[in-house]
């Protein structure tokens, strides 16, 4: 049975995408997904490119609110960014949180997002496999 997790950031368009990409690439029995606190309603385009890179793109990643995830009975809820953290919302449901920060690459160059990427890959993947132990 696979575990649920959600990532979440403010404007679900960077960090928190590519943590929900990663997860699911590399974490078994674990389906990931992503919301922003006050979601952007887009991908950032050099998220989008730096997750094709590496081949961790999919299509049904979008930019959404909690509202949209709010009803999956998630096993942990992951927060990428210090204001998701402080406006972390109430569940239906206890459920298990965690924060592992990552900076913002919104607005910077792509190398940014090579950076960012890896620094997700490298923190949120083992934290995220110990929380859901």
């Amino acid at each position: 049975m696979n575990k649920k997790a959600l990532v979440m950031c403010t404007g679900n368009s960077c960090r928190s995408i590519i943590g929900e990409a990663l997860i699911n690439k590399y974490l078994d029995n674990v389906e990931a997904y992503s919301c922003g606190v006050k979601p952007s309603g887009y991908i950032n385009p050099n998220a989008k490119k730096v997750l094709q890179k590496y081949d961790a793109w999919d299509e049904r990643y979008h930019s959404k609110n909690l509202d949209e995830v709010i009803d999956i009975e998630f096993d942990l809820v992951v927060t990428v960014c210090d204001h998701a953290k402080e406006t972390c919302p109430m569940f239906p449901r206890p459920v298990k949180k965690i924060h592992v920060g990552f900076s913002d690459p919104d607005g910077k160059d792509y190398d940014e997002f090579l950076k960012t990427y890896q620094e997700i890959q490298d923190e949120l993947l083992a934290k995220v496999k110990e929380g859901l132990k």
